[in-house]
């Protein structure tokens, strides 16, 4: 029953359950600012969509989910322009490197383990670092310990670079090297992964460039939008990946998702969505080691050909 069958991947999938992800994805993209394709995409794959079209129809979906939460985090003033025109153009160059990347292990047929192996060490290491910081943020306000903030007087060694720009939307005047790095870095992982590459962005930005965290979120949805929908384009035209049938389920169900999610991460204070964002990061990247190292119940299996 519901049952919708998607031409690209050849499987047949649950309509409920692919609206379900969408919207599940929609509302992390919302609360946290993050295109959510870390976990879109990975449970795309436990779902038996082979590997290849996971990537590609979950970078299409972030397209919509960050179109919607981008809306709303414009109505409040949190999108910087600027950082996002830079960091859009860092994503451009990143986005053909990890198409290019994919179809070379695709045609080697190790897409699938590439994914999963790059998955868990980003996700893992991130995950850790985010989780740490964020607790430790924690524990010092319950101990009536004030949480530094970004002065504008404080410097690191990233002030020190050339090509400097200011941001004003972000009270910025740095170098426009980090933000181009940062982008680069964003749309390899969108290409490669079918991430929207926030949980790498939105950590960066806060630390890295000392964004106050708001505008962080606006910016970085902003910015997956464009890079995402420039992955799905070159996964569609050269990788013949993209299934439009899942695509459209997801992106449905994610535009209504991503409208509640602005709403709950308005309610949360920044250490408190860092540490959430924290958890759910180690999370998949735990369950996907599992799937590594578990042996199956069937050792051999029959996929389609996209998959390999």
């Amino acid at each position: 029953m519901f049952q919708i069958y998607l031409p690209i991947a050849e499987i047949s999938v649950n309509l409920v359950v692919m609206l379900g992800l969408g919207a599940a994805v929609g509302f992390l993209s919302g609360m946290f600012g993050v295109g959510g394709g870390f976990l879109l995409t990975p449970l795309l794959m436990l779902s038996g969509i082979p590997p290849a079209i996971a990537v590609a129809t979950g970078a299409n979906q972030i397209v919509g989910t960050s179109v919607s939460g981008t809306m709303a985090q414009w109505r409040r003033g949190n999108v910087d322009l600027q950082m996002g025109a830079v960091l859009i153009a860092g994503g451009v160059v990143g986005a053909l490197v990890g198409v290019f990347l994919l179809k070379i292990l695709r045609e080697a047929g190790q897409a699938g383990l590439m994914i999963s192996l790059t998955y868990v060490f980003f996700l893992g290491s991130i995950g850790a670092l985010m989780l740490w910081e964020s607790v430790n943020a924690i524990r010092r306000q319950r101990a009536g310990k004030s949480i530094s903030a970004r002065k504008a007087s404080q410097h690191n060694w990233i002030h020190g670079l050339p090509f400097k720009m200011r941001f004003p939307r972000s009270r910025l005047y740095i170098s426009a090297i980090p933000p181009l790095v940062i982008g680069f870095l964003v749309g390899l992982l969108a290409s490669f992964l079918g991430v929207g590459g926030g949980f790498i962005m939105v950590p960066a930005m806060i630390y890295l460039l000392r964004m106050p965290t708001n505008i962080v979120v606006g910016t970085s949805i902003f910015q997956i939008i464009f890079v995402t929908a420039i992955v799905t384009l070159l996964h569609a035209t050269l990788n013949h990946t993209l299934d439009i049938m899942l695509a459209f389920l997801l992106i449905i169900g994610g535009v209504i998702g991503g409208q509640f999610g602005v709403r709950a991460g308005q309610k949360l204070r920044g250490e408190q969505l860092r540490a959430l964002l924290a958890l759910m990061v180690l999370g998949v990247a735990i369950r996907i080691l599992l799937d590594l190292v578990i042996r199956p119940s069937e050792l051999y299996s029959i996929v389609p050909l996209a998959g390999s």
